[in-house]
């Protein structure tokens, strides 16, 4: 039977001192941890997550999120409440952490089987079945193989980025630049072709 998180019913955690938290107190550092987990144990209840060790799930995002927090804290600027700023770290973890979870033991799909059933319309003559075409060729020919795995994968075949990124072990920067890179070759060649592509202007 799945875990149920309840989300933590405490009173409100204290706000954290900046200057204590450069400084490592100890007791500043538990009071932040205090608001993460309680943060992460709501994201996750809100998910409705169904996996099991789910608590321990909540306490690792919280200590991912604090070490996060701890390397970026120079870039607080004040401009809301520190816990606000702290909760999205939470946040973010929980929700990184609940799509890796989720993909766990599956395999990745990396076919372009989507293009193929949008293509399978009786017109394929149509100026979109047309567009299909080139583009599925373009996917083909004009990539590279990197390109092509994180293009097909994202995009086509709904792969989270941070999954795709461990597995492939890089980054979800390195993978949103080779998905820049691709989609621009992909705008740019089917302009030469003569299609008329949304945001053909910006390659």
């Amino acid at each position: 039977m799945a875990t149920v998180l309840c989300v933590d019913a405490a009173p409100e955690v204290a706000e954290p001192g900046v200057d204590s938290l450069r400084a490592r107190d100890p007791e500043a550092l538990e009071n932040l941890h205090r608001l993460l987990l309680r943060a992460a144990r709501f994201e996750i209840n809100r998910r409705r997550a169904s996996f099991p060790d789910l608590d321990d799930l909540a306490n690792q995002c919280a200590n991912d999120a604090l070490i996060a927090i701890l390397r970026k804290l120079d870039t607080f600027r004040g401009e809301s409440r520190f816990t606000t700023w702290a909760y999205k770290f939470a946040l973010l973890e929980a929700g990184v952490a609940l799509r890796r979870r989720a993909w766990v033991g599956r395999e990745l799909p990396l076919t372009d089987d989507a293009l193929v059933a949008l293509d399978a319309g009786p017109d394929e003559r149509s100026e979109t079945g047309a567009l299909i075409e080139a583009l599925r060729k373009a996917i083909d020919e004009q990539l590279t193989e990197h390109q092509r795995t994180v293009l097909v994968a994202t995009t086509l075949n709904g792969v989270p980025i941070d999954v795709l990124a461990d597995r492939l072990d890089s980054t979800r920067g390195a993978l949103y630049k080779t998905l820049h890179d691709a989609r621009r070759k992909l705008r740019a060649h089917l302009v030469e072709l003569g299609f008329d592509v949304p945001g053909a202007n910006n390659v």
